[in-house]
């Protein structure tokens, strides 16, 4: 089985998915005129707009908020120094250029899974990439099979891994037993996912901003308590992404191993186009109530995971001077040392403690997302909840104890057919994501809150619920 493993993930994430994210990415800034870049403020404004009083959704701030507690995990502390180490700080760049047109196919995903969203029998509101693919393609096997890989990969398995990156930073830190701390964490998280979505929406909305706030505020402190070396760190990071440091200041890997490294990391960090986040994006109540102000609201999500956090951790490596090629020192130890280089012993405890908040929301993000896909397949009763529920708790503690390199990998594969399926899937419903754009866009221009109405596209009539999608 390694072996089969071993060859889909070089398939998917060697030629695939790497170069096919990438190109989905630029396909949609350019079919949609670069709306992340010439609307950017439209993303602040969707999701700091007036709260809306709806029990079937969560407000687009939980949405923010919940997508984030999955895209925000280990990959901002421990991805982000491997990307320096087998890259140098030109990685970062591409990080950043990855991001920047990552932000259109999350807009274009999110605003897909907004309008074909459903209620489901309590009355709550469901939706993802497997309903726009069963509902906008016709092909509801295709939604079943990104459903079951999507409960596979982030529902179970990607949960032990948060989990064992926990327990890993509590021994580490303060010499805490796996065991132990795999069943607090269990505890927690049961408190949480118990509740549902709304629980974990209003859960994420107070853990979530705490947790990135803290951790970009010493981030800022340690680029005050450094302001004179602040601009030549960024154009050291412009100058290795195009090998041009290489020949200066003996920087290993050159522009090839900086492209390949940011690009990978930034892929895997922000999520876009993984087709994750639109599980909860279909959940919110939008406002404006349009889909397009969902897409601006995940839009935002991978702007805040890439650029902001991936670049908080890059800086605070890149000013210690702890990155040194070849030496071994990566992942989160080269993160541990470069804080501890900044603000002494404490730099230890610190990167611990935010293991363990990036990796805990990471978990009950990841179950959010697994119980919209159960609703799809059929098995969102209180007893197909209450397996899921506690299957998750239970690769909780077994990743906390375990060694989970095997099971990762078989994850990887089963993510990379997941992000497959969705990545066709958005570039056939391409033409919709640009129709919704220009009708919130032209209503944007003329003065007017703009509002989608079922009516306005009557070539969706039978694929949407159209009484969602009605005046309020």
């Amino acid at each position: 089985m390694d072996a089969v493993i071993d060859l889909l993930n070089e398939i998917f994430w060697g030629y695939v998915l790497v170069y096919g994210l990438l190109a989905v990415g630029i396909y949609f800034t350019i079919r949609l005129a670069f709306i992340q870049i010439v609307h950017f403020p439209e993303m602040f404004r969707s999701v700091l707009g007036a709260k809306v009083a709806d029990k079937s959704g969560i407000t687009p701030f939980q949405a923010l908020c919940t997508s984030l507690a999955s895209r925000v995990g280990t990959g901002n502390i421990a991805g982000v120094a491997v990307a320096l180490y087998l890259g140098g700080p030109g990685a970062i760049f591409w990080m950043w250029m990855v991001a920047a047109v990552g932000m259109a196919t999350a807009f274009s995903e999110s605003t897909l899974a907004q309008v074909y969203k459903i209620r489901d029998g309590e009355g709550r509101y469901r939706g993802g990439p497997a309903f726009y693919i069963a509902k906008g393609l016709n092909a509801p096997w295709a939604g079943a099979i990104f459903s079951v890989c999507l409960i596979l990969s982030f529902g179970l398995i990607f949960n032990a891994v948060q989990a064992n990156s926990i327990a890993d930073a509590m021994e580490g830190a303060f010499g805490l037993p796996k065991l132990a701390t795999g069943v607090v964490v269990a505890a927690l998280a049961a408190v949480i996912i118990f509740g549902g979505i709304q629980t974990i929406a209003r859960s994420a909305e107070i853990i979530v901003p705490f947790m990135a706030l803290g951790y970009v505020l010493v981030a800022l402190y340690v680029l005050i308590i450094n302001i004179v070396d602040v601009p030549g760190m960024l154009l050291l990071i412009v100058r290795s992404a195009f090998g041009l440091e290489e020949a200066v200041g003996g920087v290993t890997g050159g522009m090839a191993a900086a492209m390949m490294n940011g690009v990978r990391r930034g892929l895997f960090s922000n999520e876009a186009g993984m087709g994750s986040a639109p599980n909860i994006a279909a959940v919110a109540t939008p406002d404006p109530h349009h889909p397009v102000s969902q897409g601006f609201v995940q839009a935002l999500g991978v702007f805040i995971d890439t650029i902001v956090i991936c670049t908080a951790t890059a800086l605070l490596i890149l000013l210690s001077e702890t990155l040194v090629p070849g030496s071994g020192l990566t992942g989160t130890q080269l993160t541990q040392e470069a804080v501890s280089a900044h603000i002494g012993g404490a730099g230890h405890y610190f990167i611990a403690v935010a293991i363990f908040f990036f990796a805990f929301t990471s978990i009950i993000g990841n179950y959010a997302y697994a119980e919209n896909a159960m609703t799809f397949l059929g098995m969102g009763s209180r007893t197909g909840l209450l397996i899921l529920r506690l299957a998750v708790l239970l690769m909780v503690v077994w990743g906390a104890y375990e060694s989970v390199a095997t099971v990762f990998n078989a994850a990887d594969a089963s993510m990379g057919l997941m992000a497959t399926i969705n990545l066709i899937a958005i570039l056939l419903l391409s033409g919709l994501v640009v129709r919704l754009a220009r009708h919130f866009i032209a209503q944007r221009k003329a003065g007017l809150h703009p509002i989608f109405l079922a009516g306005d596209m009557p070539e969706l009539a039978g694929r949407i619920d159209a009484d969602i999608w009605r005046q309020r």
